[in-house]
């Protein structure tokens, strides 16, 4: 068995590195369920690339400050593969976020995948080594992925239980502790034997090449934290001179026509919305009645009131539902007090999001 120790700055910056990683695919998420399924695909994406990017970057930061008394350097193919297993991983648990239902067994699962994912990271590069071979066994393994998942799921449900700055700093915390105390608690149950098999899957990569490739990641994670951090801390009053101003139209009201005139109607009157070819009818108490907006324009003008889109044909004011029944794959929100319109559909699409404005 080889004697190891551990560059202690190099121990911290792999902590800064964990938790840089954590607080930016975390708060990039923020709001990504509001957005159409294209843009909040691309969101997730890129969520899991920092994520998973970042559980890699944070081992192999750790790795360079590992200090053992022979030389010893890595297969370029198993570390590749260990980078893309661990963004995978974190991936499959985000679409599971942000494509299903928010519910206890989904961030929990969803925890799971990402102490599975930093774990299966680890072993795997870990099996990179050449010329040094780790040695552990299967208790060693569990008591590695028993923190590794308390401490992913804890940031998970911390992170999506509330989505608000306070819950996202602290599941950040969380997901640079699961990161950061999996590797070392492995890393301490791990011992070292030098090895004469050289015969690797790819080609070799030693510290000095490693490091360059470290950097250049982590370098994008300091550059992502900052871009991210600016919208984070930045005061909401410095938001609001570059907001769009809203259309006069709007500020009007909704206009609906009534024998041959136009009204205006207060947006928060409005019940629901329902798409008539290029126009809409609205749904106020009894009245169902013509409006000259299209069904897109009419989103688009009324989404500062919390009208949002349901199904292709319906736009919904949350306020004037009563009751939601969810089915296997849709929904159906329903009205009291509209005579005209009982209830309307609600879209596999569009279900996360009316769940939400609901706070179901």
């Amino acid at each position: 068995m080889l004697d190891y120790s551990h560059n202690a700055w190099l121990v911290a910056a792999s902590l800064a590195v964990a938790l840089m990683a954590g607080f930016t695919g975390l708060y990039l998420t923020h709001g990504a369920s509001r957005l159409d399924s294209q843009r909040r695909k691309l969101v997730v994406a890129l969520a899991a690339v920092i994520l998973g990017g970042g559980i890699w970057s944070m081992h192999f930061v750790a790795m360079l400050g590992l200090q053992l008394p022979i030389l010893f350097y890595y297969d370029a193919l198993i570390t590749l593969i260990s980078a893309l297993v661990a963004i995978l991983m974190v991936g499959l648990a985000l679409l599971l976020l942000h494509f299903r239902p928010r519910t206890p067994q989904t961030m929990i699962g969803s925890g799971v995948i990402v102490g599975l994912g930093i774990v299966v990271m680890h072993y795997i590069g870990m099996a990179g080594m050449q010329l040094c071979r780790p040695v552990y066994n299967v208790l060693d393994v569990a008591l590695a992925t028993l923190a590794s998942v308390i401490l992913s799921v804890a940031a998970i449900w911390v992170a999506y239980g509330n989505r608000t700055q306070r819950n996202i700093l602290l599941g950040t915390v969380c997901f640079g502790l699961a990161v950061f105390t999996m590797h070392f608690v492995a890393t301490g149950l791990t011992d070292f034997v030098a090895s004469d098999a050289a015969g690797g899957a790819g080609p070799a990569l030693d510290n000095q090449v490693l490091a360059m490739g470290v950097t250049v990641s982590v370098f994008l994670i300091c550059g992502a934290f900052l871009l991210t951090g600016i919208s984070f801390i930045e005061p909401k009053e410095k938001l609001a001179p570059e907001r769009t101003p809203e259309p006069a139209t709007l500020r009007a009201g909704v206009p609906f026509e009534r024998e041959g005139q136009t009204y205006f109607a207060e947006p928060a009157s409005v019940a629901a919305i329902r798409a008539e070819g290029h126009y809409t009818v609205l749904y106020m108490g009894v009245e169902k009645l013509f409006c000259p907006w299209s069904i897109t324009e009419a989103e688009n003008r009324l989404k500062p009131d919390g009208f949002l889109r349901a199904h292709r044909s319906y736009l919904v004011n949350p306020k004037h539902v009563s009751s939601f029944e969810r089915h296997k794959d849709n929904g159906t929100c329903y009205f009291d007090g509209v005579d005209a319109l009982t209830k309307v559909p609600v879209s596999r699409s569009r279900l996360t999001d009316i769940r939400e404005a609901l706070g179901l």
